[in-house]
């Protein structure tokens, strides 16, 4: 039986080609980046070289990327990189209560430490209202934080909106950009960002690398201390071949965006058509169109969601119910319940997400097993 792969959104493959241009730099051109002689000379410019292709794709400069680890230490630099630097101008932070995990987490941290948090709410498509982002601001803010797409049920924030007002009051503006870059046009400039995060394993290089862009005059704390790499913002001997990775990737995406964002949307679509015409019962969740290209979620009555999901998998199909860094968590999705969903839907929630090697075969025996399965359940 093949296996069928709906969970693009908690990780995607490597591609070949990214494995490919890896290769050399864990075997050949192994050199540490800071080393005087020719294999460090080597490595630094290949760490060079990928930081200006990032740089380029998301409307940055060179000099504003940090490599790292991923959009958790990125969200995590952020949040108390600037607490820390700030905290004698404020301790006030303005953050979206459907946050990834990730900066949700060290915000409320701070909230136990004395400072003061305020959680906008969201619509019941999952968006935020910007004026109510202006309202809350005090002369005691010293951090916003929006993300650029919902990581369970994809809609996509007014972020520029947001950015425009930061900007005008001189508050550092965070974007948690992971499940929009390589998947939609991200232009840091564009939507305001004075900080960003994304991994590349969202997109189809390597896991355990990401980049976190700090735009030029913004100042903040490093978030590892012991060298000077990264200049000075991250101590820590680069990865340089998860760098190359992440850079390859980059560059596959940007020949493959349009025609990527088109075949998605399009079989996104068809299960938004399909999967209530032959499921009675069922929710859709996010916005309607202002939403990921890959991105369906699904609230079933009556189902048990981690119940379906096995089900699925018995069928050879992987999906998830949302974030994968809440898997096996006991409670409803905060993210469901600020959407106003009952217990009982958040419970019965289907993430489909769908990638580079998604086809139409998939769609088609998702929609022949998934109708099956939800009858037996509900026997």
């Amino acid at each position: 039986m093949e296996r069928i792969y709906f969970d693009y959104a908690s990780t995607t493959p490597t591609d070949p080609e990214v494995f490919k241009a890896m290769g050399p730099y864990f075997y050949d051109r192994f050199g540490n980046p800071s080393s005087p002689h020719a294999f460090g000379r080597e490595a630094q410019k290949a760490l060079e070289d990928a930081r200006a292709v990032v740089a380029q794709f998301i409307g940055a400069q060179s000099e504003e990327i940090v490599f790292n680890s991923g959009a958790t230490e990125g969200n995590n630099h952020a949040v108390f990189g600037i607490a820390r630097l700030l905290r004698g101008k404020g301790n006030h932070i303005i953050v979206s209560p459907i946050e990834h995990h990730s900066v949700l987490e060290p915000v409320e941290h701070l909230g136990k430490e004395g400072w003061r948090v305020s959680r906008l709410s969201v619509s019941a498509q999952g968006l935020i209202d910007p004026q109510q982002v202006e309202d809350s601001i005090t002369e005691q803010t010293v951090l916003i934080a929006v993300m650029l797409a919902n990581n369970e049920i994809g809609t996509i924030q007014p972020v520029a909106e947001v950015g425009r007002i930061a900007r005008a009051r001189n508050i550092p503006f965070l974007v948690d950009a992971v499940q929009a870059v390589g998947h939609i046009p991200v232009n840091v400039r564009e939507l305001g960002a004075d900080l960003l995060s994304l991994s590349a394993h969202k997109f189809y290089g390597p896991k355990g690398v990401g980049a976190f862009y700090i735009r030029r005059g913004v100042k903040i704390f490093p978030f590892l201390l012991g060298g000077d790499q990264e200049r000075g913002r991250r101590a820590s001997t680069p990865n340089v071949a998860g760098a190359v990775g992440l850079a390859k990737a980059i560059e596959l995406c940007r020949q493959k965006m349009d025609e990527e964002m088109a075949l998605q949307s399009r079989l996104r679509d068809q299960l938004f058509e399909e999967i209530p015409q032959r499921v009675e019962g069922v929710v859709i969740n996010g916005h309607r169109h202002s939403r990921l290209p890959n991105n369906a979620h699904f609230s079933f009555e009556k189902v048990e969601g981690e119940s379906l999901l096995m089900s699925l998998d018995m069928e050879g199909i992987a999906a998830s119910m949302g974030s994968a860094c809440t898997s096996g968590a006991m409670e409803p999705s905060r993210v469901l319940r600020a959407i106003g969903l009952s217990d009982e839907l958040a419970f019965g929630a289907l993430r489909l997400t769908l990638g580079r090697w998604t086809t139409q075969e998939h769609i088609d025996y998702l929609l022949e097993q998934l109708p099956k399965i939800i009858k037996g359940l509900r026997i």
